[in-house]
């Protein structure tokens, strides 16, 4: 029975993918449950398994862009697995170390002592004008189950006798493909000198956007056509974040198996912002403006792919351990690609840290539909007045960008201060560690 592998669906909202890779060849047995293909969408990157086991033929290209529910492959799931031929594959693969002689195999060994006596036999008889078909039982087994013609085998064992060496030679040669000399196998050398020459001697390549870098473009192009975007800035001594760290870390790494990282103390510090300004943690929805009364701070994670921001849902319920927990297990799932649609849907804030790859000072661009983005940044120590005196202080600049049709600049001031002062005075946080 022929098995269709169609594309699932991977979100309401999704409409198509790309098959980035393939994990399974086309010939290949596969075992139900195995995976097939990984699926490549603008929101996630997921594996699609075998749902029957059986001989897979694959129907579209790496790369190629596919419908939901379009056919990418077929499963026959009427060929069972080969036991046998896999029975024989240790033998196949068995590499003699270097330095020591490779015996002869047994039965290869009784074959040999045989010939003579049957050559002195036949003495006065002619020479057998094709030796290559006296086999020894190893040989001729591997002949028997690959269907092979040992006459048109070149032996190399004594007197041109085939070998067990020379079957298995020859069921690995056959089994390579032919060149195409068709107009299919032109069109496949055209492609791959195209190709070639891009890539060595052209002055510019063009390839397809990944789903998901065309949904970051679409969406930043969404929100800067459609909010009235501005940014403000501020700047917060880093000190007491870095001295409780300090003193705090082995305590902390000891009780909850993980470090007490920095993020923790900026998702902590928006919710009490968002609490004090509530109107940045809204959104505008048509001629409509929705109030959200709880908070759901997405987190930007840079990976290979692009960007994404999974959601850290009731950032104001969970402790310091909870939240650089989910933030880790974030990170790790969006650079392996094995986020869930549902772990980026829903968000009311988000925080962006450009710091991480040396950035001093940026105006970060809305995650539509929401009203405001904190972007942090490097930390640099800088001489700053202090009481009167100048002293090194190791200091972040704060942006805050925000949709000026919803929230005013007072709002957006008062917001990014309290961010500031709950920073530069911890105690103001519920500290729970």
């Amino acid at each position: 029975m022929i098995i269709e592998v169609k594309v699932p669906s991977v979100g309401e909202s999704v409409t198509s993918g790309v098959v980035s890779a393939w994990h399974k060849k086309s010939g290949e047995f596969v075992n139900e449950g195995e995976p097939l293909f990984a699926l490549e969408t603008d929101k996630v990157s997921t594996d699609v398994v075998a749902e029957k086991s059986g001989v897979l033929e694959t129907k579209v290209p790496e790369g190629q862009e596919v419908k939901i529910g379009e056919v990418v492959a077929v499963i026959d799931d009427s060929i069972v697995a080969p036991e046998e031929k896999e029975s024989a594959a240790p033998a196949k693969k068995k590499k003699t170390p270097a330095g020591e002689k490779k015996e002869a195999d047994p039965e290869e060994k009784v074959a040999r002592e045989k010939i003579p006596v049957a050559a002195g036999a036949d003495r006065g008889r002619p020479e057998s004008p094709s030796p290559a078909t006296v086999l020894s039982p190893a040989v001729r087994r591997i002949v028997e189950e690959e269907k092979l013609e040992p006459q048109k085998i070149h032996g190399t064992g004594d007197g041109g006798r085939l070998t067990k060496a020379d079957a298995l030679a020859a069921v690995e040669e056959r089994r390579k493909p032919e060149p195409s000399s068709g107009p299919a196998g032109k069109a496949e050398e055209k492609i791959e000198a195209r190709e070639v020459q891009q890539r060595g001697e052209g002055r510019f390549v063009r390839k397809k956007m990944s789903p998901l870098r065309r949904k970051v473009a679409q969406q930043l192009a969404m929100a800067q056509h459609t909010a009235a975007i501005l940014t403000t800035f501020n700047e917060c001594d880093m000190s007491a974040v870095q001295e409780l760290r300090k003193t705090k870390q082995e305590e902390f790494a000891k009780k909850h198996g993980m470090k007490l990282g920095l993020m923790s103390f900026f998702v902590k510090a928006s919710v009490e912002a968002l609490k004090t300004v509530p109107v940045v943690n809204g959104r505008i929805e048509g001629d409509d403006f929705i109030q959200n009364n709880f908070y759901d701070i997405g987190v930007a994670v840079a990976t290979d792919r692009g960007l994404v921001v999974p959601v850290v849902r009731e950032a104001d319920k969970k402790s310091f351990a909870d939240l650089e927990r989910d933030i880790a297990e974030y990170a790790a799932r969006a650079r392996d690609g094995k986020l869930k649609i549902e772990d980026l849907q829903g968000g009311t804030f988000t925080i962006t840290n450009g710091g991480i790859f040396g950035s001093l000072f940026a105006t970060p661009i809305l995650n539509a539909p929401q009203s405001g983005i904190l972007g942090m940044h490097k930390i640099m120590p800088r001489p700053m007045a202090v009481d009167g005196k100048i002293e090194v202080r190791p200091m972040m600049y704060l942006a805050l960008s925000y949709d000026h049709r919803a929230i005013d600049g007072k709002e957006a001031v008062t917001f990014l201060i309290k961010v500031k002062e709950c920073i530069e005075d911890p105690t103001e946080l519920p500290l729970d560690f």
